[in-house]
């Protein structure tokens, strides 16, 4: 998936298409243990969807921190 598909997800749809991809890519392991993966790369690019998506979600959690401690310190 593209970067820009990620951020435009909302917070639930990103966690269901995150545990979506972790299912994928066992299912892909589980292929290239039994020898019958078809296209080797396919793991490289599971995992870089993977880490897409979390990373997307920590920005989004440092975000809502940032906000929370703004308003936590504008109101003193």
């Amino acid at each position: 998936m593209k970067p820009a598909e990620l951020r435009a997800m909302s917070d639930e749809q990103l966690s269901l298409t995150f545990k979506d991809q972790i299912k994928h890519l066992f299912h892909l392991r589980v292929q290239s243990a039994t020898e019958r993966l078809e296209t080797p790369s396919e793991i490289q690019k599971a995992r870089r969807d993977v880490a897409r998506i979390k990373t997307i979600q920590r920005l989004r959690e440092i975000e809502a921190e940032k906000q929370a401690a703004a308003k936590g310190t504008g109101t003193k």
